[in-house]
């Protein structure tokens, strides 16, 4: 049987944080976790959206037991300080579904200089992970979901000496290469975790092409180049609902069955049920993980001290 939001086991008691809840496949996996009793934290950029958002869910959901909390991951400072309030008020967090970012925008910076793509989807979800290290590694099997993209076939590994893609950028490069850093921290974040010690996992997912609105918030900030508004179509005509797009997400984060280094998305790679993927890129993997993190640390000047979040637990 195809694999849906039932065979999400009973989550009440869990603590689950989802990046960019408030619309689109955030909406869709916050619903769905709450539904199944978690309580959510929704990391969100647009307070009166997010209110929205949480109005919409207790209308599905009664029950719902929500958090907001602000997050703008194109500012370093906003992000910090929102994994820092997060962690603040919940010792354990169970599991967290980095699933926010934006696509194929104009060659632009985020407040802190990061070329858009780069800074928002992986570079600021990088410093929100790190964050909340203490609380993954306290619960009991903790699972972080980096979602990701088709779009990392055409990606290619940062480059050291030109992250920000200064006068090679366009608007599918630079996609493609924050949706394979996405791929590439996920897998990275496990082997940390594994050499570490820590009983957390760390999995990674792709919605296939789902209708939400990121191919039209794309096309209507002159983003996509000339094949923005074919995909902005494609996607109304043939894209899957938001709730099914979520699903690889949603069973990457739940699905007891699943483990640490796995994909999920969609049966037929743009539609169909949520399965288990291969990852066909495995050539130089290891070290396009090292140079990932050697640049994400030195751009964020923060480090992903599993290690550190491991040795800091307090024997209960």
């Amino acid at each position: 049987m195809p694999w849906s939001t039932a065979d999400i086991p009973d989550l009440t008691g869990r603590v689950a944080v989802v990046t960019g809840a408030n619309g689109g496949l955030g909406l869709e996996t916050t619903k769905a976790l709450a539904g199944a009793g978690a309580h959510v934290v929704m990391a969100a950029r647009s307070p009166e959206k997010t209110a929205d958002a949480v109005a919409e869910i207790k209308d599905s959901v009664p029950s719902a037991s929500l958090e907001t909390v602000a997050l703008d991951l194109g500012s370093q400072e906003g992000t910090r300080a929102a994994a820092a309030s997060i962690a603040s008020a919940h010792p354990r967090v169970d599991i967290l579904v980095n699933n926010a970012g934006v696509m194929a925008t104009p060659e632009g910076r985020t407040e802190d200089g990061f070329e858009t793509q780069l800074g928002i989807d992986h570079l600021g979800h990088w410093t929100f992970t790190a964050g909340l290290l203490a609380p993954l590694v306290a619960a009991d099997a903790a699972r972080v979901v980096t979602v990701s993209s088709t779009a990392h076939h055409m990606g290619r590994r940062i480059d050291p000496d030109n992250p920000h893609l200064e006068g090679t950028y366009t608007e599918w490069k630079a996609y493609g290469q924050a949706k394979l850093a996405n791929l590439h921290f996920a897998y990275g974040l496990d082997r940390e975790f594994g050499a570490a010690g820590a009983r957390a996992s760390s999995l990674a997912a792709h919605p296939g092409l789902s209708h939400t609105d990121l191919q039209s918030r794309t096309v209507r900030e002159g983003g996509g180049g000339s094949t923005g508004p074919f995909w902005e179509g494609l996607a109304a005509t043939r894209g899957m609902p938001p709730w099914r797009g979520a699903l690889p997400q949603l069973r990457a984060a739940t699905d007891p069955r699943a483990r640490g280094g796995q994909f999920y998305g969609p049966l037929w790679m743009n539609t169909g049920d949520p399965v288990r993927r291969p990852l066909l890129r495995r050539l130089g993997l290891t070290r396009s993980i090292e140079i990932l993190w050697q640049v994400s640390e030195d751009l964020t000047g923060v480090a992903m001290d599993v290690r550190g979040a491991v040795a800091g637990l307090t024997p209960s």
